[in-house]
């Protein structure tokens, strides 16, 4: 079980390739496909997601796929199922299996991520239906220095320790998620000092339930001030900072870090992976799992048309091919205007 393990995790970081957050839950989704003017059911969530999916090309650059648990139960139109689909083109299949952040009792404007009751019997029939690795978001508020707790931040850490256990008892290498939130007007040393107690929470907990380190991967916030904070750092600050704080915090064993966009611009998440892989060699791969900052361009070009579906599918391949040169640290502007001088 060990050995799959490692072998999945090392899959995931391959070089050159990342991770497709396509795990958005159904209102999510819905939210952005309402923004894009898409109407929001589930016949259009499929078709975006069998849009993405069936990229020529797109696979050179993913080596794995989050799914939310209905994308995990549905096929192409000509009734692929979607873990197969991608298990074909050499794609990993992973799941979502948190239920969500919940306020956290006893905790003002803080939350824990739930989903812990029947996991494990959840993760046998994923691990069953193609799935090999999972992900669980726990989420950490900055509020000047009131927020975070300590409360919070063991209590979400314990939790992710719990999830990412049960998966490798199951065979499914767990993404362990503790997502610093960028929202608000903290300065980048807030951010630096909140993100530092909790991945030092975070592998503690890992270390006291026995969670084999080579089996996990960690997708964490990059370092960066609040968005509405009136200073914000430059490119190279942020590379410099996320990397001192990881370098302190994240053991060696961990074979990779895959990197969460968090709302920043597609552009800044890319320079910024950029530049940490151009910063010599870490003592782990360091990678990507976007969401949005792979999709975006995809869905407002889409538009919910058929006839715009290659248009969409130009947009993720283009996006694709430009995050996926930063793990090598080959990313440049130029890669940006490849597809406008193409069309």
């Amino acid at each position: 079980m060990s050995d799959e393990l490692r072998q999945t995790a090392a899959a995931l970081v391959a070089e050159g390739k990342g991770i497709l957050a396509a795990d958005e839950s159904n209102g999510t989704m819905n939210k952005r496909l309402e923004a894009a003017g898409v109407e929001p059911e589930e016949e259009n969530r499929r078709a975006l997601r069998e849009l993405l999916f069936t990229t020529d090309g797109a696979a050179e650059h993913n080596s794995g796929v989050i799914l939310y648990d209905e994308t995990f139960r549905q096929s192409t139109a000509d009734g692929t199922p979607f873990p197969q689909l991608l298990r074909d083109q050499g794609v990993v299949p992973g799941i979502k299996v948190d239920t969500g952040a919940k306020p956290l009792a006893g905790a003002e404007g803080e939350k824990v991520t739930e989903g812990l009751d029947g996991l494990r019997e959840r993760l046998a029939e994923y691990y069953e239906g193609g799935a090999r690795f999972a992900k669980w978001r726990a989420v950490i508020a900055i509020d000047g220095d009131r927020l975070p707790s300590r409360y919070c931040i063991h209590v979400n850490a314990h939790a992710l320790a719990r999830y990412a256990r049960l998966c490798q008892e199951a065979g499914i290498v767990p993404i362990v998620e503790p997502e610093v939130i960028m929202d608000g007007e903290h300065t980048i040393d807030r951010s630096e000092e909140v993100t530092s107690e909790t991945l030092a929470a975070v592998f503690d907990e890992l270390r006291e339930q026995r969670v084999l380190l080579e089996g996990i991967l960690l997708k964490p916030n990059m370092v960066l001030a609040g968005y509405d904070c009136p200073e914000q750092p430059d490119d190279q600050e942020v590379a410099e900072r996320t990397l001192r704080t990881l370098r302190r915090h994240v053991p060696g064993a961990v074979p990779g870090i895959v990197f969460l966009s968090g709302g920043q611009s597609d552009e800044d998440a890319t320079t910024r992976l950029n530049l940490m892989n151009q910063m010599g060699p870490q003592p782990w791969e360091v990678s990507f799992s976007y969401g949005r900052g792979l999709q975006a361009a995809a869905l407002t070009t889409w538009h919910g048309e058929r006839d715009k579906v290659p248009a969409a599918q130009a947009q993720y391949l283009h996006r694709a091919r430009c995050t996926g040169a930063a793990p090598r640290g080959e990313y440049s502007e130029e890669m940006e205007r490849e597809l406008v001088a193409a069309s």
